[in-house]
């Protein structure tokens, strides 16, 4: 877990915001009292954050992602992990928990606050517990991105139209409804009531409202990105490799590919298996009079070990397989049927991706 130095800075602001509510609900405190209470508030509601975001990583860990962080930050906190998310059930268990973690512990806090006799500093702190899990249990659960209600609802349209990209795009727009609404209401609702606006309540609102509307821009970006990059296959990069046996001449790989100029030579094992492939400079520099008795074992570059990459995927799934298994390779072997049958330039995917 990794506590974000904004935090600090996130608890005195909070702290001195709650204060004037204390003060209200409990007038014959201390201002040092006051202050605690406030603060105490303040470690409830960030308690609650981490728990939101330790049911994420839980839930994560559960279908198969890798957990890279948890971290508590100004706006909250987040969690981060690697792998692709294959199918919108596991968005929807990764994105809810978090939400139902907190209103559970929302019913728990409120039960115990039921329960005691009088009003005093932990009967107020229960209540402001109860409070704060509600309000960041349904308010992650407003239908736009980056909330945890915005997953379930890009989860729920790549469910309908069998495309990712466009429930990603779909929440980020809903994303950017709910910042509006936010300050909206904080604006709008107290002129309803026959009341001015609170300016603090005007502000806290518009940092979240801008928040969020610059997390939907990411989201309705990212969405984009994705339908361009699910153009990119590992078959359309590739390029076609022909195979030589390992013990074969320099000679023999320059004939296996006459004809074939934009083919690249691997180099196999008795067994089969890919054992590299032709550096056509290294094979050029070999002399003429050698390259029928120079082993063609001299001018590969070996593979590194689980590199190799299903030739059928595309996309992000293709782009999070190389991040995890490239481990810095230039070239990887395309594999598909069990046999090698191209080679992949990571140099070449990533101009793609720039493209």
């Amino acid at each position: 877990m990794v506590v974000k130095p904004s935090w600090l800075l996130a608890a005195v602001i909070l702290t001195v915001v709650f204060a004037p509510t204390v003060r209200a609900l409990a007038p014959l405190l201390s201002q040092t009292g006051v202050l605690v209470v406030a603060f105490g508030f303040v470690l409830l509601l960030f308690v609650s954050v981490f728990l939101h975001e330790v049911a994420h990583a839980f839930a994560a860990r559960w279908r198969g992602h890798r957990v890279t962080e948890l971290a508590i930050t100004l706006w909250g906190g987040h969690t981060a992990y690697t792998g692709v998310t294959r199918r919108p059930l596991d968005g929807v268990l990764v994105a809810v928990v978090g939400p139902l973690t907190n209103l559970v512990l929302a019913a728990l806090l409120w039960g115990a606050f039921q329960l005691q006799p009088v009003a005093s500093i932990p009967s107020l702190l229960l209540y402001a517990g109860a409070f704060s899990n509600a309000f960041v249990g349904i308010f992650n659960l407003l239908p736009g991105l980056p909330l945890d209600g915005g997953q379930i609802l890009e989860s729920a349209v790549w469910a309908v139209t069998g495309s990712r990209t466009r429930g990603t795009v779909a929440a980020g727009w809903v994303g950017r409804v709910v910042a509006v609404a936010v300050l909206a209401g904080a604006l709008l609702w107290p002129l309803v009531q026959g009341r001015p606006p609170a300016w603090t309540t005007v502000m806290w609102s518009a940092l979240i409202g801008a928040f969020l509307w610059a997390g939907a821009g990411d989201a309705v970006a990212a969405g984009r990105r994705q339908a361009a990059l699910s153009g990119l296959t590992v078959r359309g990069l590739a390029a076609n490799a022909v195979a030589v046996p390992s013990g074969a001449s320099v000679a023999d790989a320059a004939a296996a590919v006459v004809g074939r100029p934009s083919s690249a030579v691997v180099v196999v094992g008795a067994d089969g298996a890919s054992v590299g492939w032709v550096d056509p400079s290294a094979a050029a520099a070999v002399p003429a009079h050698a390259v029928a008795t120079t082993p063609v074992d001299a001018v590969v570059v070996p593979f590194e070990p689980g590199t190799a990459i299903d030739g059928g995927l595309e996309g992000a799934e293709m782009l999070a397989y190389l991040a995890e298994t490239s481990r810095g390779a230039r070239m990887v072997p395309v594999v598909d049927g069990g046999r090698v049958t191209g080679i992949l330039d990571i140099a070449r995917v990533a101009a793609a991706m720039r493209g």
